[in-house]
């Protein structure tokens, strides 16, 4: 084999390995940085990608999913407004954005976003009282994430959830809410037997007030009805003079006569004469007072 052909047989041999080294495939799940002489060239996206070897390389291969930022639960020591010292567990998913600025702008990034989440979880919840961090943990998880958007996209981060799992309190605060909710059940029993007596007291009154409203009625239609007879007799002796008047006066004669005879006592009942007179003279004026009308 003559010079030339081994001089071509070295070519090839080292074209093909020049390609071989530039070829990149890369996964979907991550995005490689690449360096051209030791400055950022630019970043890889998945999929079948070309460098040219010796000036450029693979300097930094990005995991872009979405991932926790631990494996446990964060735990964070936060005092309310209320003076209560609470531990807080939160969790923090994330995922970069921004390949480049994830390894360029920051050295460790997991620790940054925890000291991060740690710094914002104190100044939001320590501006909050106890009950209304049990009350509220959405908005809270909501206030936290918006936060923690602003201060990790200068990192090329996007923070995509916050959860706040738990909240715990030391066995001294347990017992002093303890108290609390005892006292504040009673309260709330205590109110509850107070209505119940103002309501009770208020619908015997209004029956009360029913009663005598229908009773002073009762009376009034009465009194209407008796003063309608006696304006109606008054009229009769005035048309009819002295007959009328006879005509009530032996009236109440039978009707007191009547009432004796029903009496359980009245064994034996004699009639005056002037009973017969009246009854007779009753009649009479009936008819006559008949004919008048």
């Amino acid at each position: 084999m003559d010079m030339l052909s081994i001089v071509l047989i070295a070519v090839a041999a080292l074209g093909a390995t020049f390609v071989f080294m530039g070829v990149q495939m890369v996964s979907q799940s991550k995005e490689y940085v690449v360096e051209r002489l030791g400055k950022y060239d630019r970043t890889l996206k998945a999929g079948f990608n070309f460098i040219v070897p010796i000036f450029n390389r693979v300097a930094h291969q990005v995991d872009v999913l979405e991932r926790q930022i631990s494996n446990e639960p964060e735990r964070i020591k936060v005092i309310t407004k209320d003076n209560v010292e609470i531990d807080l567990f939160t969790t923090v998913f994330f995922r970069v954005i921004d390949a480049a600025k994830s390894v360029y702008r920051i050295q460790d990034l997991v620790s940054a976003i925890r000291n991060a989440v740690t710094s914002t979880v104190r100044s939001t919840c320590g501006q909050m009282e106890f009950d209304e961090i049990q009350g509220r943990r959405e908005h809270i998880n909501e206030r936290i994430r918006a936060q923690l958007l602003s201060a990790c996209e200068v990192w090329g981060v996007e923070i995509t959830r916050t959860e706040i799992l738990d909240v715990e309190v030391n066995e001294a605060t347990k017992h002093a809410m303890q108290k609390q909710l005892n006292a504040e059940r009673e309260r709330r029993a205590t109110i509850t037997t107070a209505e119940g007596q103002r309501d009770s007291t208020k619908l015997v009154a209004d029956a009360e007030l029913y009663t005598a409203q229908k009773r002073a009625e009762a009376r009034r239609i009465l009194a209407d009805a008796e003063a309608y007879a006696t304006t109606t007799v008054a009229e009769a002796i005035s048309r009819n003079g002295q007959s009328a008047i006879d005509f009530e006066i032996a009236k109440l004669q039978v009707q007191g006569w009547t009432e004796i005879s029903k009496s359980s006592s009245a064994k034996l009942i004699i009639i005056p004469t002037e009973i017969s007179k009246s009854m007779g003279s009753l009649a009479a004026l009936l008819e006559s007072y008949k004919s008048l009308k």
